[in-house]
């Protein structure tokens, strides 16, 4: 009898063993979660250190991560369905929903939380004041897009007129832009890092204001899927966004030493003394959001900040392409 009640309680354990290990994230069933990223930049810090730290493993997922090269190639990725999550500008999601895309498109999370651009200076004497930009040429970002846009309301909050107080030259590639104002085109330019940070410490510019510091926080960074996906695959959605989130919450709890540490692989062009100048520029700013959450309010600013541009296509409202349940129950 007693032999028998024991051969009952190991069965009973077995099985109980064997459902466990089959619902956990870090079981044998990876599943391959297909990211591509409007562009590799160490803005996204907290997205590389979740993929270097082991985050996305322990949820038993594998990230295959693609440069999409701008908005518009990262959002027709995910539209054609060649992306099951995009990491783009919010306002790419406004856009093709108030065009009608066949192919209804949802925010399910927030990586960063400001611009992540700077104004850099070709000879700026003395303290900076957005009113030196008067009169003097920009070389700006491309028509439309989010960093352009808060350049423009940056340039209106400090009562300048963009394109008549300033001149804003647009013609040049994004991906072009410190190059040419290396070679003379502009008296100011607005750039990402760590371009920003290489012209400085080449002695070709220098870095006087941040886009971020003075546009205030808005969903500039957010990971979209498709409708179809929330809702057919909502447990893979789900543990991508706890490991964002425990991403999110290293890189607050660490020091920009250690999250370079981390990250350098990324980046092996980058010199470690601009890495980590560029890193302590995002993490004293606050670019980074601690948490996966896209908020209501900030969200209406970025709308705000659109319909200034005179860029924005149509009423969006907030329930439409946010979608929080699956960002709430990662952090719970």
């Amino acid at each position: 009898m007693r032999t028998f009640r024991w051969m009952i309680g190991f069965a009973v354990l077995t099985c109980w063993l064997m459902v466990v290990t089959a619902c956990s994230p870090s079981s044998s069933h990876s599943r391959t979660v297909r990211l591509v990223e409007v562009t590799h930049s160490m803005f996204y810090a907290p997205q590389y250190v979740a993929i270097r730290k082991g985050f996305f493993k322990e949820q038993g997922l594998t990230v295959e991560v693609t440069n999409g090269f701008g908005g518009d190639k990262t959002m027709t990725a995910l539209l054609s369905g060649d992306a099951d999550i995009v990491l783009v500008g919010a306002e790419a999601a406004v856009y093709v929903t108030a065009r009608g895309a066949a192919r209804p498109v949802v925010g399910i999370a927030q990586l960063t939380q400001t611009d992540g651009s700077f104004l850099v200076a070709r000879n700026q004497t003395g303290p900076f004041q957005w009113s030196d930009l008067r009169g003097k040429k920009l070389l700006g970002q491309r028509k439309g897009g989010m960093p352009e846009m808060v350049s423009e309301y940056v340039q209106r909050r400090h009562g300048l007129k963009p394109h008549e107080d300033v001149k804003i030259i647009q013609n040049v590639d994004y991906k072009n832009l410190g190059n040419a104002f290396a070679a003379g085109t502009g008296d100011y330019v607005q750039l990402f890092e760590p371009v920003a940070s290489k012209l400085e410490q080449e002695g070709k510019g220098k870095v006087v204001a941040s886009f971020g510091k003075d546009s205030g926080r808005l969903p500039y960074t957010v990971y979209i899927t498709g409708q179809s996906k929330l809702e057919q695959d909502p447990e893979t959605l789900l543990r991508f966004i706890r490991a964002v989130y425990q991403g999110q919450q290293w890189v607050q709890s660490h020091s920009v030493q250690e999250i370079a540490d981390v990250i350098a692989p990324e980046f092996p062009d980058t010199n470690r003394a601009v890495l980590e100048k560029v890193l302590q520029r995002y993490k004293e700013q606050q670019s980074w959001a601690a948490d996966p959450i896209i908020d209501r309010q900030e969200y209406g600013h970025m709308i705000d900040i659109m319909r200034q541009s005179g860029e924005l296509p149509g009423n969006v409202p907030y329930d439409t392409i946010v979608k929080m349940e699956l960002a709430k129950k990662a952090m719970r």
